[in-house]
């Protein structure tokens, strides 16, 4: 599709949803179904407010049945689902209602939390309400149909997408709130962490390990914490807290890497380096407030990584209080953003020095994690 937007000052592209491949896959085989005849294009109305016309490819039809795939188009958005091809097979049933379900690469809802029930397909309410519509519009009236989703790509696409964390087994989803996908959305990221959240509350969980990235994770199993209750929060720390308020989350402890989580001792709470960029001046101003020499706070501010720095901040003998602080200090910003009791802990930690520092919560609330010694 041709249509743009400008991001940081470059032009990106829109795209198109899994939920509208979905949608125009079921049109143009329900109208091939009941012409007994092929098509290559069709046009579906998206909740966007935009009309979109796509190529339908694999057209296959009978008496017994009509499938087709469109292809998926992400525009300029990094979706591993791009250029998959969604099918939808159409065929006559008993009766007169019309029923949606999924095939080889869809995958299986397994968890509570979702908007879809469990071991029900993952195809989402909203492509499911405009799959219903379009292909009701092509069928004749008192004619049941049977709508099948499928995309037999989907079964290792996704492997490497948040469904196996989120319970969704054997594929990918069928999504999209709008059927536009906007380039580089952090709101559609957003909503998949929101949604990991909603996931572990069902099961019962009250308590979280919140950590930024991978480093993260890995650090958490290397203090023997039991990742089950880790969520990767990205740069949306702010968002991430707000969501423990919403699902009532009653512990939560942060492991993360210095570098990331430096940000928050001074306030800041969506973490991306295009966004605030103050990791050696918060490390210099605790420093300053803890004593030390002009000598080291010119080293900390020279530095081009957090991990060079702790290098020189190590040789200092008030290097541990300084570490300790900052934790505190993370723990101290997160507390004032949260309108609820919440208990929070924090540890803070470098690649090349492992615990750097931790807040006097920290080692009561990090004790809940860990695993049980036989």
């Amino acid at each position: 599709m041709d249509r743009y937007v400008y991001k940081d000052g470059k032009k990106m592209r829109y795209g198109y949803t899994t939920g509208s491949c979905a949608t125009a896959a079921a049109k143009g085989a329900a109208r091939m179904l009941f012409s007994q005849r092929e098509i290559d294009l069709v046009n579906i109305d998206t909740l966007k407010g935009w009309t979109l016309e796509l190529e339908l490819e694999d057209t296959v039809v009978n008496r017994e049945f009509a499938q087709c795939s469109v292809k998926k188009d992400s525009g300029d958005d990094p979706d591993i689902t791009n250029g998959i091809k969604i099918f939808a097979r159409v065929e006559k049933i008993d009766g007169n209602n019309i029923e949606i379900s999924g095939g080889e690469g869809v995958g299986i809802v397994t968890r509570k939390g979702l908007s879809v029930g469990v071991g029900e397909y993952a195809i989402n309410p909203i492509p499911r309400k405009t799959i219903e519509e379009v292909v009701k519009s092509e069928t004749p009236k008192g004619c049941g149909i049977k709508v099948t989703i499928f995309c037999p790509e989907g079964v290792e696409i996704g492997k490497k997408t948040f469904n196996p964390q989120l319970g969704i087994e054997g594929g990918i989803s069928i999504i999209g709130t709008t059927g536009i996908v906007e380039p580089m959305s952090e709101e559609a990221f957003k909503d998949s962490l929101a949604i990991e959240v909603s996931v572990k509350r069902q099961e019962g969980i009250d308590r979280l390990i919140l950590s930024p990235g991978n480093y993260g994770r890995d650090f958490s199993e290397k203090l023997g914490l039991d990742t089950e209750y880790l969520i990767k929060t990205s740069n949306f720390i702010g968002f991430m807290l707000d969501k423990m308020e919403e699902y009532e989350i009653q512990e939560i402890l942060w492991v993360g890497h210095i570098g990331k989580m430096i940000k928050v001792a001074a306030g800041i709470f969506h973490t991306h380096s295009r966004i605030s960029d103050a990791r050696m001046e918060t490390l210099a101003a605790y420093g300053a407030l803890l004593g030390a020499d002009t000598e080291l706070i010119k080293k900390i501010m020279n530095s081009i990584t957090t991990e060079e720095a702790i290098d020189y901040i190590k040789k200092w003998d008030k290097s541990q209080e300084l570490f300790d602080l900052i934790a505190q200090r993370i723990s101290d910003r997160c507390r004032r953003r949260l309108k609820s009791s919440i208990k929070l802990g924090t540890i803070i930690f470098s690649q090349q020095h492992g615990v750097l520092g931790r807040c006097k919560d920290a080692d009561n609330i990090m004790r809940g994690f860990q695993f049980e010694k036989d």
